[in-house]
C-alpha cells in the first residue's frame, strides 16, 4: 500500500497523463509528485524486482507496459534512465514510430541538454530536460524531498516556460542551464554530492577503526556545521591541518593512513592538495607554512605509488 498522500482531485480533474520509462529511484517519485499536482499518471515500464516494488508502492494502481505502450498512453512521458541509456532510448522511440507530435518528452538527466532529444523533436514532441538536483531512495520521501529542490532546466526557448511550469508544480525550483553547460553543470553536483558519500562513508570507516561505537552521530553534528558554513561563507569556512598549515600534524595523518587503510591515502592526499590551493588562493595558508606541507604532500605522493608499485 502506499505512503504517498493522494490529491484530492474531485474539484481538480488531471490536466495531462502521466507515463515513466523506467522506473527507477526517480521516475515514480517525479510522476507521484506530478500526481499530487493535479496530473494522471497512466503508465509506467520497469522489469526488475526493485522497479516493480518502487512502482507499486509510489504509483500504485499504474500498470507496468512495456515502452512504447507508455509512450501511447501518456501525454507527458518521463524518460528516467542511466545517461549512457538515454541516446539510444531516444533514438530508438523516434525511430519505432512510438513518439506522437504534440507528446511532452521529459528526460531527468544531469549530464545531458534537450538536444540529445532532437530525434523525438523531429517526430514532434516536445523536449524538455528536467533535473532534480537531489539525490533519491526509491522511497515515498522522495516525494517529500522535492519540495524545494532546485531542478536544472533546460529546453527550447518556446517551452521555457512549460518547463518552469512542470518544475514548480513538483515543488520545485527551476535553474535555468545552457545546453553547453550542461556537463559542467552535472560535474559540479557529483563534486558535491557523490563525491561527499564516499568521503562521509569513509570517514566513518576510520572512525570505528579508531574505536568510535557511534561514527554517526558524532559526523552529524560536526559535517552539519561545516556544511552551514561553506554554503554561508565559502572558503572562509576552511579550518583544519591544512588550512593551518600544520604539516607535522598532515604528515602524521598520512603514516596512519598508510598502516591502517592504505586504499585511503589517494583520496586523503588529492583533498589535502586542493584543500592547501584554496586555502593559498583565498589568504588563508600562509606561504611561510605551505612550502612545508606542500612537500609533506609531495612526499606522501610519491610514497603512495612506491607502495602501489
Amino acid at each position: 500500500m502506499s505512503t504517498v498522500q493522494q490529491p484530492d482531485t474531485q474539484d481538480r480533474p488531471a490536466r495531462l497523463t502521466v507515463g515513466v520509462v523506467g522506473a527507477g529511484r526517480v521516475g515514480p517519485a517525479l510522476a507521484a509528485s506530478l500526481q499530487l499536482a493535479g496530473h494522471r499518471p497512466v503508465a509506467a515500464s520497469g522489469v526488475s524486482d526493485a522497479s516493480r516494488r518502487r512502482a507499486a508502492q509510489l504509483l500504485p494502481d499504474v500498470p507496468l507496459v512495456p515502452p512504447a505502450e507508455v509512450m501511447e498512453r501518456a501525454d507527458l512521458v518521463l524518460l528516467t534512465v542511466p545517461d549512457d541509456v538515454l541516446p539510444g532510448l531516444v533514438k530508438g522511440l523516434a525511430e519505432t514510430g512510438a513518439v506522437r507530435p504534440g507528446q511532452l518528452l521529459v528526460h531527468t538527466s544531469g549530464r545531458y541538454g534537450a538536444k540529445v532529444l532532437d530525434p523525438a523533436l523531429r517526430a514532434g514532441a516536445l523536449p524538455l530536460a528536467l533535473h532534480p538536483a537531489m539525490t533519491f531512495t526509491g522511497t515515498p520521501v522522495d516525494v517529500q524531498r522535492l519540495a524545494g529542490c532546485s531542478f536544472g532546466v533546460t529546453a527550447p526557448q518556446e517551452l521555457r516556460l512549460a518547463a518552469e511550469a512542470l518544475v514548480i508544480e513538483m515543488g520545485g525550483e527551476p535553474e535555468w542551464i545552457a545546453e553547453e553547460m550542461r556537463p559542467l553543470y552535472h560535474a559540479a553536483l557529483a563534486l558535491g554530492a557523490n563525491h561527499l558519500v564516499t568521503l562521509v562513508a569513509q570517514s566513518m570507516e576510520l572512525l570505528r577503526a579508531s574505536g568510535v561505537e557511534a561514527p554517526d552521530r558524532m559526523l552529524g553534528p560536526l559535517l552539519g556545521a561545516a556544511l552551514d558554513n561553506t554554503l554561508r561563507s565559502g572558503d572562509a569556512a576552511l579550518t583544519g591541518p591544512v588550512a593551518r598549515g600544520d604539516a607535522g600534524t598532515v604528515a602524521a595523518h598520512v603514516e596512519e593512513l598508510r598502516k591502517h587503510a592504505p586504499q585511503a591515502v589517494a583520496g586523503y592526499l588529492a583533498m589535502a592538495r586542493a584543500t592547501a590551493d584554496r586555502a593559498l588562493a583565498h589568504g588563508l595558508l600562509k606561504p611561510e607554512l605551505a612550502q612545508d606541507l606542500l612537500g609533506v604532500l609531495a612526499h606522501g605522493t610519491n610514497g603512495a605509488e612506491g607502495d602501489a608499485r
